[in-house]
């Protein structure tokens, strides 16, 4: 079996889960893995039993897909998500995602923990994913075109869907929690951004800067699934934030952000199903 025996994949999960499977999936980053306890769950299957699929090897990262609903809303949800600096390969970084289109996931909301480049946005916050910049060197798309999925060049104008961008602000407004709107800017990690790398990036327009998300949403869209993105802001950037930065940071305060999310995220995906 190659990195790209999306079908075996599949399999594996269906033999686990034989019932209907959720036109929604949620990737959940770094201190957000507990929103799958709020879940109604139908199944739990540790990534290390689906072959080829790539596993979590970081802290706040259990590695697990569960599939049951939320506030009756059918979902799938990654709980932990792969990164560049663990080592993989960035074509790898493909198979979730397109293991999820193959079993019939229609939309994708992926969140992450993010350094914000602005102190009027600063730790706890909220900040839906209006656009991106990817700083990473990096695109799991680079090699030969999987045309089941998509054609070799697309349009990025609508990577993050205006719809489901406008049914989160609707979501935050009806749970009464502040959501900014911004620009993330992936770069690879592990290490965190140097202060000059912050203020250039800033200088590029970036609002928020982090190690994932970016390459999920380059494989969803060339999928043509619809994405959209929130980031969790942990932590002011280097240079901005008067201390070290670490990621045991980053952990207690999506922690402390997780409330907000939570509800967020519940209606967002309640609202869908019912509007659907």
């Amino acid at each position: 079996m190659t990195d790209y025996d999306i079908d075996a994949c599949v399999r594996a999960i269906r033999e686990r889960h034989s019932g209907p499977f959720p036109k929604s999936a949620l990737i959940l980053g770094s201190g957000l893995g507990r929103f799958g306890e709020t879940m109604q769950m139908d199944s739990v299957i540790p990534y290390g039993d689906i072959p080829g699929f790539p596993v979590s090897t970081v802290a706040g990262h259990s590695g697990k897909l569960l599939i049951g609903s939320i506030n009756g809303a059918p979902l799938v949800c990654m709980q932990g998500r792969m990164h560049l600096y663990e080592g993989y390969p960035a074509h790898r970084l493909a198979i979730p995602i397109r293991t999820l289109k193959a079993l019939g996931v229609e939309q994708i909301v992926i969140t992450n923990a993010a350094g914000s480049t602005h102190l009027d946005m600063g730790p706890g916050s909220l900040m839906m994913i209006e656009d991106h910049i990817n700083f990473s060197g990096q695109n799991p798309l680079i090699g030969p075109n999987d045309d089941r999925f998509g054609d070799r060049f697309f349009d990025m104008s609508d990577a993050w869907n205006a719809d489901l961008r406008g049914q989160l602000q609707a979501a935050a407004k009806a749970e009464d929690v502040t959501l900014h709107s911004g620009v993330y800017l992936q770069v690879a990690g592990p290490n965190f951004e140097t202060p000059a790398e912050v203020r250039m990036f800033a200088q590029w327009g970036a609002d928020a800067i982090g190690m994932s998300t970016v390459p999920e949403c380059l494989v969803a869209h060339h999928a043509g699934m619809k994405v959209a993105g929130i980031s969790v802001v942990t932590n002011l950037a280097a240079g901005i934030a008067k201390h070290a930065l670490s990621h045991d940071e980053t952990i207690t305060e999506a922690n402390k952000a997780f409330e907000n999310m939570q509800r967020l995220l519940a209606r967002f995906f309640a609202d869908g199903h019912k509007a659907a």
